[in-house]
């Protein structure tokens, strides 16, 4: 049973409801979007939690519905506090927050995340947007001031702090996703659905046949709004990661439990984490998360998993040792693979004193991946660009660039691939003469085909990473190191483009971890250069 509620705030009276309780202590928040939505709609999906044993609570902002104040003289700042201010009174300062936010609360919801921290479990985030920094403390007005000059800049929602609170959050969360959607673009959406994936345990709820007014969908479609409530309520006791949980405990055997449980930043295709176990021992596990990933998991992790039982062993390939696989999901969250921790750490920085040797090592690690005979060869290589999807700038150096691809693939001696083969897939130790390579990890698109594309895929990482001249030059390396069976200059340039135009025109995409390892100075306005002056010089050197 829900009650009335009248909470004064700052001069505001803010119209509410709450009810219900159980003995999980958990308290769902429910936020209506702006415009001239109101909590009116959404009490049906209030009572949703309430009926699954949550404390179910939702009211109105200042300017909507039932609270006194007028819309324009509200701002993304006074609805945040309003927040904070009814959830204090009447969630309490203890037990779990489900935040469920709908359009213009999306934003809500992530500065509740940034606030409470791990006090939230779960989140729900309906048709959501989030907005510039420099919006915030901006009163919405009329719709012709500020904060319309600032929403409607393009692109001015990129860098929104939202954002960043939404790829720092390892709780459970929803995004639910309207068929079509006239006013939140789908740029956004998928930029809250990249931050969730980051660290959440994360579902997509499509809702083909429903509009931007999510709210109003879940009032008059019963089955959608139960299945959304169920869906953010999904193992809420682990956070969401209960089952992944379970398995992961079954794995490491009786007597054993996992004492502490690190994020690993500079992963992109899945989540990964080290598990430290009581007795010492760590572990590292491969989550696939993002909707693309996870519905290839089965084929990916299979893959892993076989290429890391065949790698046991082989002298000069420092790979992971395979723990245990749930390729399909069937006992986990998500599919999801364990296996052994190995020493060292990603080096992406441009020390001086290291960066030779670490490109002479890279070089040298790559022609003894590429001397592996395998009792199974793996899948033949998949390309992951073609002329049709280059997505390129106009202009005649693009044209020709693609041009090159259009020709048949070369003919070539097949070899084992890595395939993903870069430095954020490799493990350094040491420093100086002492510098040593680790590990060699991120199999899951080991592959049969040419040596050139491996070579190509790692020159290009380094062209955007250090500057094209590291690019042009890693085939010299190669070869230095012992390294043949590459092809003449027409076919080496074939494999060359058809992996550097794979990242036209968001080169910044593949650089996205290389930040979150302190690579700063990556801006998309430096990589879409270096993209460009590397294929230029490809162009000139072998075509």
């Amino acid at each position: 049973m829900l009650c009335d509620f009248t909470h004064d705030h700052k001069g505001e009276r803010l119209r509410g409801v709450c009810g219900g309780g159980g003995p999980s202590g958990v308290t769902a928040v429910v936020l209506h979007g702006a415009g001239d939505s109101s909590m009116e709609s959404l009490l049906p999906v209030v009572r949703e939690f309430v009926d699954r044993d949550c404390r179910g609570v939702a009211f109105d902002f200042s300017g909507h519905g039932g609270s006194t104040g007028t819309l324009g003289e509200s701002s993304l700042r006074r609805r945040f506090e309003q927040a904070v201010a009814v959830i204090d009174a009447y969630a309490g300062t203890e037990g779990p927050l489900v935040l469920v936010g709908f359009s213009m609360s999306g934003q809500t919801v992530a500065d509740l995340v940034a606030h409470y921290g791990d006090r939230v479990a779960a989140l729900g985030r309906c048709a959501p947007t989030v907005y510039a920094a420099d919006a915030w403390g901006v009163p919405f007005g009329k719709g012709n001031g500020q904060f319309s000059r600032i929403i409607r800049r393009p692109d001015s929602w990129r860098d929104a702090p939202a954002l960043r609170a939404l790829r720092a959050y390892e709780g459970r969360a929803v995004l639910a996703v309207p068929g079509t959607d006239a006013v939140i673009p789908a740029a956004v959406t998928e930029s809250v659905q990249d931050a969730l994936t980051s660290r959440s345990q994360y579902t997509r709820l499509d809702l083909p046949d429903a509009q931007h007014r999510l709210g109003t969908w879940f009032r008059d479609h019963g089955e959608d709004r139960q299945r959304f409530v169920r869906a953010v309520l999904t193992g809420l006791d682990g956070r969401g990661w209960s089952a992944t949980h379970a398995w992961v405990a079954r794995q490491v055997g009786s007597g054993r439990t996992v004492a502490h449980s690190r994020f690993l930043s500079g992963g992109w295709s899945s989540q990964m984490r080290r598990l430290t176990l009581d007795d010492g021992a760590e572990l590292v596990q491969r989550t696939f998360v993002k909707p693309f990933f996870r519905r290839h998991g089965p084929g990916l992790l299979a893959r892993e998993a076989s290429v890391l039982r065949q790698l046991a062993g082989q002298g000069g390939i420092p790979a992971p040792a395979l723990v245990a696989v749930d390729a399909t999901a069937e006992h986990c969250d998500h599919p999801t693979l364990l296996m052994s921790a190995l020493p060292g750490g990603v080096r992406v920085d441009e020390d001086e004193d290291d960066l030779e040797r670490r490109l002479d090592l890279l070089a040298a690690q790559l022609v003894r991946i590429h001397g592996v005979v395998p009792d199974e060869r793996p899948r033949t290589y998949q390309a992951w660009t073609s002329p049709e999807h280059v997505r390129a700038p106009d202009g005649p150096l693009w044209e020709r660039a693609v041009d090159v691809i259009r020709r048949d693939p070369p003919p070539y001696a097949g070899r084992f691939l890595h395939r993903d083969f870069h430095p954020g897939n490799v493990l350094f130790t040491g420093a100086g003469s002492a510098l040593r390579i680790a590990g060699v990890v991120d199999w899951v698109e080991a592959s049969w085909g040419p040596a050139d594309l491996d070579v190509a895929h790692c020159s290009t990482a380094l062209a955007l990473l250090h500057g094209p001249a590291y690019g042009w030059d890693f085939r010299r390396r190669y070869e230095a190191q012992g390294g043949h069976g590459l092809g003449d200059h027409p076919a080496h340039l074939y494999w060359r483009l058809l992996d550097a135009l794979h990242y036209c025109p968001d080169a910044a995409k593949l650089a996205g971890p290389w930040r979150e390892l302190g690579r700063d100075d990556l801006t998309p306005e430096v990589l879409a250069g270096r993209l460009e002056a590397y294929v230029d010089g490809l162009l000139r050197e072998y075509d």
